[in-house]
């Protein structure tokens, strides 16, 4: 915790002090006896004498310049100097002391509005400026023009001369300028921070501005000095808050007009057509007072249907202008600020929250390849889809040129935010986007995170930011859900990636190779291309860490090409098996990122051609949730299958899985995921997973390899289930191609061992 100095610590009981001194002499005063009246007086002198001093002491922190906090202490300086007037002359009845008294008083009204105006309207240039100002001039003569009517015309209407003067008209119209002052704060947006000391002075304001009105609706002589202990106690309090603002803005050493940070409430939007039609109101009224219907009743009439009509058009115009500063044009969703007000009305509500952060994985290459226009018509049918995916009561918003968010109302509970992220990924993945004559997939990154009532909102989104993160990191087309132990390594991947562009001309990249065996007879028949990372200061980075940052970056696509032919060359070399006619055949993996690139078949063509090799004798290795993009990755591995290439899916199981995408896919051989190997038990529950795939592989065709055999027992129940190949430690780790080229001739008792 921050420490005070020790002046703060001097000043900080001075606010107690003084609300103690007032509570006191309010509680003396109820009591009656003699002297009450006049111990209220001195508590409200002594309030705006401590008011002066400290709002002088307090315009050195403020960032709005010397004069508003200077203007607020020369009020209450001559607030003291008007009290102490009115009651010598009060108590002398001399006209000098009364008229200076009721001077003072007036100017006091003039210097404490002009503070606070001063203060608000720096913060506003041009239109801002201008339109403020006018909403200011509209309340303040609706103000006028009830003070007119009420007080200042009877007044003068009477036929005394003496009556009229500073006390009956120009304190009212005192008022007047206290009102526009509040009105400033509030239309401002001051008023929605309650604890900036401008909002305390401004809430002091209009608590005086009642208790002055109390006091002229009750007053029939002029007089200052009231009888009515409620009005009294209004003034005491009003006065103690404006002491108090001050005293709390040096004692916290900060401004006393807190920069705005917020739209003014909805409600005070409102303001200036209210006062409109209290203005027409007015109106009416005197008019019926005046007896005179004619011919004012039906000018007024008139007048008071043409300004409801222009109240209402304003008030259309007005949610207009909020609709647009909470609307994202292009997608018609919600924007960040639309994000930020759900958020705010959320936490109010203190009800479970879920939030869904949503990133476009590859929207820079739409752009890249079909321009800005068709960038938009992306943008705006994920948005569609995004809407029809969740309910009407959730909010989904665009907060970023490719990023987007869903709030969940109500929903709190993990299943249900998990279950809603797998809906929208879904949803995206069946609704490619039509784009000149290409479909292009959708594919999306999806972070969650749920906060309990009364979380901050700013918490909830760096959390699902930091899972939005992670599922980037894991793979696109994937969710995470936001946990504790989650770490924001984005600058760290900043740094890898800076790394991994000067990898491969550091020749810090290698190549290892994993056996794939033939189950029956324990021969190698293939091998799968594996690489590693070998960093100066680093060490080993491990390919779960390096290989999302090389798909982010876009280097993926050179790294790929380059193990390819790293592949092919010692494929070339390799010696064909011991006791077996088959000749060997090496397996790539090809990723995501890689087959989005327009040139990708051209490439891996040009790189066969380069180094002679047998298209027959390469699989290219694809994950499930690459083989979701129907137009990219099936329009890119069919040309390349005609070629003799052979294309098998990776983990096959574990992603997004579909019959229907099967039966239609140019697909050779399904590769266990090593989850569904470890679950063979020699019992029909743990080997259902293992065999419905090589059972779906059998009707379709497909040669199936099993991948993470680490065991004896995983070997036997696979040959048993019908898998004939296989890979894993039980044979032997990833080689390198020294290793492996000796590893294709030795014999089979001994492969077992080898690596391990």
């Amino acid at each position: 915790m921050a420490s005070r100095s020790p002046v703060q610590w001097r000043r900080a009981p001075v606010a107690a002090v003084l609300t103690g001194l007032v509570l006191a002499g309010l509680v003396a005063a109820s009591a009656g006896g003699r002297g009450s009246l006049e111990f209220i007086g001195l508590i409200v002198l002594i309030s705006d004498l401590a008011g002066a001093v400290y709002s002088w002491l307090a315009a050195r922190t403020s960032p709005s310049g010397l004069a508003p906090w200077r203007l607020v202490a020369a009020g209450r300086a001559t607030s003291a100097v008007s009290i102490i007037c009115l009651a010598c002359g009060g108590l002398g009845r001399s006209t000098p002391w009364w008229d200076a008294g009721a001077v003072a008083r007036m100017l006091m009204f003039v210097l404490l509005a002009a503070g606070v105006l001063t203060s608000i309207t720096r913060r506003f240039s041009g239109r801002a400026r201008a339109a403020l100002l006018a909403e200011l001039l509209t309340v303040l003569a609706a103000g006028f023009m009830a003070i007119w009517c009420f007080v200042i015309a009877p007044v003068l209407s009477q036929s005394s001369p003496e009556t009229p003067g500073i006390v009956t008209i120009g304190w009212p119209l005192g008022d007047v300028l206290l009102l526009a002052a509040v009105t400033a704060v509030v239309l401002s947006g001051a008023v929605t921070r309650f604890a900036a000391p401008v909002t305390v002075l401004a809430t002091s304001l209009a608590l005086y501005l009642v208790a002055d009105l109390i006091w002229i609706a009750n007053s029939n002589d002029g007089k200052p000095f009231t009888q009515d202990l409620r009005v009294l106690s209004a003034l005491t309090l009003a006065s103690l808050l404006m002491t108090v603002a001050p005293i709390v803005t040096t004692t916290r050493a900060r401004a006393p007009y807190s920069a705005r940070t917020s739209r003014p409430p909805a409600w005070a939007t409102h303001l200036p057509m209210a006062a409109m039609l209290a203005g027409c109101l007015l109106l009416a009224i005197a008019t019926v007072r005046q007896d005179k219907p004619l011919p004012w009743g039906g000018l007024i009439f008139g007048l008071t249907v043409m300004t409801c009509a222009a109240a209402w058009r304003q008030l259309i115009f007005v949610r207009q202008s909020r609709d647009q500063l909470t609307t994202d044009t292009l997608t018609g969703l919600a924007n960040r600020a639309g994000l930020d007000e759900a958020l705010d009305r959320t936490a109010k509500r203190a009800s479970p929250v879920t939030l869904l952060l949503i990133d476009l994985d590859g929207f820079k290459a739409v752009n890249d390849a079909y321009g800005h226009a068709a960038g938009d018509t992306f943008l705006t049918h994920v948005g569609q889809q995004l809407r029809s995916a969740v309910r009407s009561v959730d909010v989904c918003a665009r907060i970023g040129g490719d990023e987007f968010a869903v709030l969940l109302a109500d929903t709190g509970h993990i299943n249900d935010a998990i279950a809603a992220a797998q809906r929208i990924l879904a949803i995206a993945a069946e609704h490619p986007v039509q784009v000149d004559d290409d479909l292009v997939a959708v594919r999306a990154s999806v972070g969650i995170a749920t906060a309990e009532p009364g979380s901050d909102p700013k918490t909830l989104l760096r959390h699902a930011d930091t899972a939005m993160y992670h599922s980037k990191r894991a793979g696109s087309h994937s969710y995470a859900y936001y946990e504790p132990s989650m770490i924001d390594h984005r600058a760290d991947d900043a740094v890898l990636a800076e790394d991994l562009q000067h990898a491969l001309q550091r020749n810090e990249l290698h190549v290892l190779y994993q056996p794939q065996i033939d189950l029956t007879t324990g021969r190698p028949i293939a091998a799968e291309a594996l690489i590693r990372w070998q960093h100066p200061t680093r060490g080993l980075v491990p390919p779960i860490r390096f290989i999302p940052v090389a798909e982010r970056s876009g280097i993926i696509t050179d790294i790929g090409l380059w193990v390819l032919e790293q592949a092919l060359t010692h494929l070339a070399a390799l010696p064909q098996p011991a006791g077996s006619g088959r000749l060997p055949h090496i397996s790539v993996n090809l990723s995501p990122r890689q087959l989005r690139e327009p040139t990708i078949v051209h490439d891996i063509l040009t790189v066969l051609d380069r180094t002679g090799a047998d298209p027959s004798r390469l699989v290219l290795e694809v994950t499930e949730s690459a083989l979701v993009d129907e137009t990219g990755a099936i329009s890119a591995l069919r040309p390349l299958r005609e070629h003799g290439i052979q294309i098998a899916i990776d983990d096959f199981g574990t992603g997004y899985s579909s019959l229907q995408y099967l039966t239609r896919l140019p697909v050779d051989i399904l590769k266990i995921d090593r989850s569904f190997v470890a679950e063979l038990n020699n019992t029909p529950e743990g080997s259902a997973v293992a065999e419905a795939v090589i059972r779906l592989s059998q009707v379709l065709h497909l040669t199936t390899v099993a991948e993470g055999i680490e065991t004896e027992q995983q070997a036997t129940e696979l040959r048993a289930l019908g898998c004939n190949t296989g890979q894993g430690y039980l044979y032997a780790t990833p080689l390198t191609s020294t290793d492996h080229a000796a590893f294709f001739t030795a014999p089979p008792v001994a492969q077992n061992t080898v690596g391990r």
